[in-house]
């Protein structure tokens, strides 16, 4: 090799080394250096939203509540937090949870009891593929007030109906007692005037009340004796046979039917009615003044109880502040104080500090003439249905009397 082409080599050879240990040392030097900063996130600013729905028997409660609370300067992570309320019946809300017709997703439900929670679990849980309502840990559903059907009769009616059940074999208001006396229909023949004309049952309708379906469940326990009935009690013939007979003294199942009705329009609607006990005494006043005559309360011999449990949303529709809120507010919920003034709702309290007959103004002793009791002592509490058995009995509604 001549010393021309040697020198050629050894200027590219020295060049190329150069270039790698460039390389070299520039990748070391971005090594050393911090990674790059990632996009800044905005803080989120503004009023933490809760929106909450509420069983019609609570709405009215948790609303005033709801007010009072977004009104006292709650925060969380120095953000405010402010609380709707959106009043829907359970049956409703469950429907929706079922078949996902849903605009956009409460932070919280309060239905009004947990086997209806369980339900919406259930079928919400298909569509997730988890669970969305929790019955453990920090989100587990609470209950945050009782309330259980009575039967509300107008007073006039229940003194007629007691002198009659002394002469038969009944010895206390029943759906038996009723079926019964549904058959002879006319007042005159129960110890009334002839003028009172037929015995007028009040139900709500069991696809839109929740009451509706609970005096049904409540039928079916009274006619077998027992707080548990299951889809073969629902599907015998006999039973379906006194069911019909029962209802025949329903005027009307296509509205929704509450104490206020009793109270607006009085016998021409309905004379004797299984309702939601809060329901009653709310409009117990109303029942007096306007009609001059008030409601006279009877509990069932299985009591059908609503513990109206608040369940956070654990979807991630909601954000975790969001559902931490929602937890604020239910402890907010479970104070003593707002819980006696659920006792002006007619509701009884969950906390065991706070007794309904020792609150100021507590429409339970105000009442406690017409058959109100501070304490509820009865048998045996009617069991939580499955779906299968709720299906069975709205079949059976849908077929026999919608129809």
């Amino acid at each position: 090799m001549d010393k021309t082409r040697l020198a050629f080599v050894l200027i590219v050879g020295g060049a190329a080394v150069l270039v790698v240990l460039g390389l070299i040392f520039s990748t070391a030097i971005r090594s050393d250096e911090p990674p790059e900063a990632p996009p800044a996130t905005a803080t989120p600013t503004g009023p933490i939203e809760v929106r909450i729905w509420a069983a019609q028997g609570v709405a009215e409660w948790v609303a005033s509540a709801a007010e009072a609370f977004s009104a006292g300067g709650e925060t969380l992570d120095g953000r405010d937090i402010t609380v709707s309320v959106v009043p829907i019946d359970s049956l409703v809300a469950l429907s929706r949870f079922e078949t996902g017709t849903l605009d956009s997703v409460p932070t919280a439900w309060i239905p009004d009891s947990r086997w209806l929670v369980e339900l919406a679990n259930a079928a919400l849980k298909d569509s997730y593929g988890r669970d969305i309502f929790l019955t453990d840990g920090e989100y587990r559903a609470r209950p945050v007030a009782i309330s259980l059907l009575t039967w509300g009769i107008f007073q006039s009616r229940a003194e007629a109906l007691e002198q009659w059940l002394a002469t038969t074999g009944h010895d206390e208001i029943s759906w038996q007692a009723l079926h019964d006396a549904a058959l002879i229909r006319e007042w005159s023949q129960l110890g009334g005037p002839a003028e009172w004309g037929y015995l007028k049952l009040l139900m709500p309708s069991p696809r839109r009340n929740v009451a509706g379906l609970g005096a049904l469940i409540s039928a079916a326990g009274d006619y077998y004796g027992r707080p548990n009935i299951t889809t073969e009690d629902l599907e015998n013939p006999e039973f379906q046979q006194w069911l019909d007979e029962l209802v025949s003294a329903v005027q009307d199942f296509s509205s929704y039917f509450s104490a206020e009705d009793l109270a607006l329009f009085g016998t021409s609607t309905g004379e004797i009615s299984q309702l939601v006990e809060s329901d009653i005494i709310q409009h117990m006043s109303g029942a007096a003044n306007r009609q001059g005559e008030a409601l006279r309360v009877y509990y069932p011999r299985f009591v059908s109880w609503y513990d109206y449990p608040f369940t956070t949303w654990i979807g991630t529709e909601t954000t975790a502040t969001e559902k931490n809120a929602a937890l604020i507010f239910m402890r907010y919920l479970l104070t003593d104080d707002v819980q006696a003034e659920a006792v002006g709702y007619g509701l009884r309290p969950v906390s065991d500090t706070v007794k309904v007959d020792e609150v100021p103004d507590s429409p339970f002793l105000e009442w406690q003439d017409q058959g109100l009791v501070t304490l509820v002592q009865r048998p045996g509490a009617m069991r939580s249905p499955d779906r299968d058995t709720l299906q069975a009995l709205l079949d059976w509604f849908d077929t026999n009397i919608m129809e």
